[in-house]
């Protein structure tokens, strides 16, 4: 196995564990990735090209500067689809981090990590690409506790395939899951919605079109209480095929929110591979890292209450 799997922080998590109640110390896979085989995990390493496209798309230092050393924990549990990309995603979280000196990065798929004390020396919780995940009663108030005490909360992807019976965690990462009509094969286009925000700086003032799956989200997500970053340009005919859009046609692909006095930040990007050495958006989520986190100051008033409303930079017309 490659040197990168390892257990980084083995002494904060024994800290965590003496607090919270004894856990066996989670397996940390940063380079492998979990696949089925009559129910057994299989472990299949990321390639080196791979790796290579990972180190050359991240950011070369960080927006803001660190108020302090800040530490991330990077959760990847799946109770029910299991997406190949979600290794991917942690090494380039985790590479992103060491090369930009913004946060170092602790990765789990271990439920016991949500047992009350165990958060307490995380700046964010990242969940990446998790779903159908089942908190206990504990471990619901111990996230809560967490967000509370002014701490950040990051979702990519699948972020949002969670929290179904759990309307405040469902409230909190802005809206739920409710299908997938642009499917991880096609090429979509992205409007960026308000170009002079400081997440959306990466993007460079233009819209992009990109090769991934965009998921249709549903109740809680609301312009009301969040801060539309990018979405679906859907005067693009491309973007109009697919069967099954929302009636209002409102497809947010990235927003941020403030919550019970923490912050949150959510980019449903990141169901194909690439997605992870795209550079623009590898930028985007050190951005609303950074925000979650505290140090990349940015508003998150909702973008309905917006009493000027910002001017939208659509796709080109053409990938």
């Amino acid at each position: 196995m490659s040197k990168k799997t390892h257990f980084s922080r083995r002494n904060f998590l024994a800290a965590s564990a003496a607090a919270a109640g004894a856990f066996a110390v989670p397996t940390i896979l940063t380079r492998y990735v979990w696949a089925q085989d009559g129910g057994k995990p299989v472990f299949t390493p990321v390639a080196d090209n791979e790796l290579e496209q990972i180190e050359a798309a991240l950011p070369e230092k960080a927006t803001a500067k660190p108020k302090k050393a800040r530490r991330i924990l990077v959760f990847y549990r799946c109770e029910g689809f299991v997406h190949r990309s979600f290794n991917r995603g942690n090494v380039a979280l985790e590479k992103m981090g060491e090369k930009t000196g913004a946060y170092e990065t602790e990765s789990t798929n271990e439920m016991a990590v949500f047992d009350p004390g165990a958060l307490k020396d995380f700046d964010a919780v990242l969940f990446n690409n998790t779903t159908r995940l089942k908190f206990d009663e504990k471990q619901r108030a111990a996230l809560m506790d967490f967000v509370k005490s002014g701490k950040g909360i990051c979702g990519i992807h699948a972020a949002t395939d969670n929290f179904y019976d759990w309307p405040e965690a469902a409230a909190m990462m802005g809206g739920l899951f409710a299908g997938h009509p642009w499917g991880g094969g096609g090429t979509w286009a992205m409007q960026i919605e308000e170009p002079d925000h400081p997440l959306n700086q990466g993007f460079a003032g233009k819209g992009f079109w990109i090769k991934d799956e965009i998921y249709k989200m549903r109740d809680p997500y609301s312009r009301e209480k969040l801060r539309i970053l990018v979405g679906l340009d859907m005067t693009k005919e491309e973007n109009n095929k697919p069967k099954g859009a929302r009636e209002d046609n409102d497809h947010a692909v990235s927003w941020i929110r403030q919550f019970e006095g923490g912050k949150v930040f959510y980019c449903s990007l990141g169901h194909n591979n690439h997605i992870f050495w795209t550079p623009h958006v590898l930028q985007h989520y050190l951005d609303g890292i950074q925000y979650a986190m505290g140090d990349l100051e940015a508003d998150a008033t909702p973008s309905a209450q917006l009493s000027q409303k910002p001017k939208i930079v659509p796709a080109p017309e053409k990938a």
